[in-house]
Parts: C-alpha cells; structure tokens; sequence
C-alpha cells in the first residue's frame, strides 16, 4: 500500500496548509488545515477535511466494511449500515485521540442483534485494523441499533 501527500500552497505562494492525496490505488483525497486567525500564513483555508478527520473517517469505512461484510457473510438481509464516531484528543501534543465511541445503526430485515453484535465484536477485535491500532492510544465504545426495513 502506498500514498504520496503534497502540499498544495506549492513553491510560489507558501500560503495555506492544503494537501492532496494520492493513494496507491489512483483516487485523489484533499485535506486542509482550520485558519490561523493569529498567522493566517500558517492555517489552511478550510477547503476540505482536516488530516485527523481523515483518519477518523478512514477507521469508520474500515469497521463499517468489517460489518457489513461479516453480516452478509451470515447471510443476513442487512440493507445499510452507518456508524457515527465521536473522538476526544489529548490536550498536549501529540494530540492523539483518547476516547472513540462508534454508533453503529444497521438497518435490516430479521437480523438479530447477536449478530451485530457479534459482526461488531469481531471487527473491532480481528479484522478492522483502523481500529485496532487507534485502540493503542484510544479507549474506543461500540454501540448499536436495529432498524428494520
């Protein structure tokens, strides 16, 4: 697996904190840095999601697919599957996350709830690998709920 990051202020301007992404598998992702009301040249423009969003969004794609996948694995009529994550940083640098929750909703026709949580379960203790490094500095909660439909 490999990325390339550059930033995007290029040689010319040396102004703002925009980064473009460009994964191994040939998509693009852009990120930029929150204004600095205090040095403007050192905030970002706020044109896209910050690199830390990044990586909490990464992680939920990851177990969201751990869920989904292992659902429909058990041949489970599952339709959608979100999950919201709330993080809470260290105050000092490095400003690592310290605490995760994931709200898991699953929205299906008769899947039982062992079986979510089950999926979750595994997820978060085998295959989401996200997570399992995230869990190095964070305390991460699961939570979920069934919709049927």
């Amino acid at each position: 697996m490999e990325c390339t990051v550059s930033w995007t202020g290029g040689l010319k301007t040396r102004s703002g904190m925009g980064f473009v992404a460009e994964t191994g598998s040939g998509h693009t992702l852009m990120m930029d840095g929150a204004p600095d009301e205090a040095k403007p040249e050192n905030g970002g423009l706020n044109l896209a999601p910050r690199p830390l969003e990044t990586v909490l969004a990464g992680t939920g794609g990851c177990t969201a697919y751990d869920v989904v996948l292992i659902l429909k694995r058990g041949r489970h009529a599952v339709h959608g599957c979100t999950v919201k994550l709330t993080a809470e940083r260290a105050e000092t640098e490095p400003k690592v996350f310290t605490k995760i929750h994931m709200h898991f909703t699953v929205t299906g026709k008769g899947v039982p709830a062992m079986a979510v949580e089950r999926a979750v379960a595994m997820s978060h203790e085998k295959y989401c690998s996200a997570s399992i490094m995230l869990a190095k500095t964070a305390d991460i909660t699961t939570s979920f709920e069934l919709v049927e439909g």
